[in-house]
């Protein structure tokens, strides 16, 4: 893309304003959803990176600029990697688990956008003071 004038910097500019300021700050105008991939040994092994690249692209295509994705070391459900754990302002955050490649569009579209579950993957159904409650 070639800019030709200052007033196409600045709409350029304007248009990634929330994104620029999700990266810099983690926050933006739009309460984030942050979603966590194991991306550890038996993360990566498992295709965790795949997993990664392919929700960055769902997230991009979609342009949902209120979506971060953070790789993180092992969630602890080596079992069931690649796992991802997402957090929605307001809801307790909901570990899911063999969230291959394939699976990406699908979790960012059920719960992401619909704000529904992924039930057949959901590892960890809530969290309370004395530890976590399984499905």
């Amino acid at each position: 893309m070639k800019i030709n004038s200052r007033s196409e910097l600045i709409n350029l500019r304007n248009s990634l304003k929330n994104k620029i300021e999700l990266r810099e700050t983690g926050k933006s105008k739009e309460e984030t959803v942050e979603i966590l991939i194991g991306m550890a040994t038996c993360g990566i092994a498992s295709g965790a990176r795949d997993t990664y690249n392919e929700l960055l692209s769902v997230i991009s295509e979609k342009k949902l600029s209120h979506v971060k994705v953070v790789s993180v070391g092992c969630l602890g459900y080596c079992y069931m990697e690649p796992t991802v754990q997402v957090c929605i302002p307001g809801k307790e955050p909901l570990i899911y688990g063999k969230i291959s490649k394939d699976k990406a569009l699908e979790l960012i579209e059920k719960v992401v956008i619909e704000g529904g579950y992924l039930s057949e993957n959901l590892l960890v159904k809530s969290f309370d003071k004395a530890g976590v409650t399984y499905e």
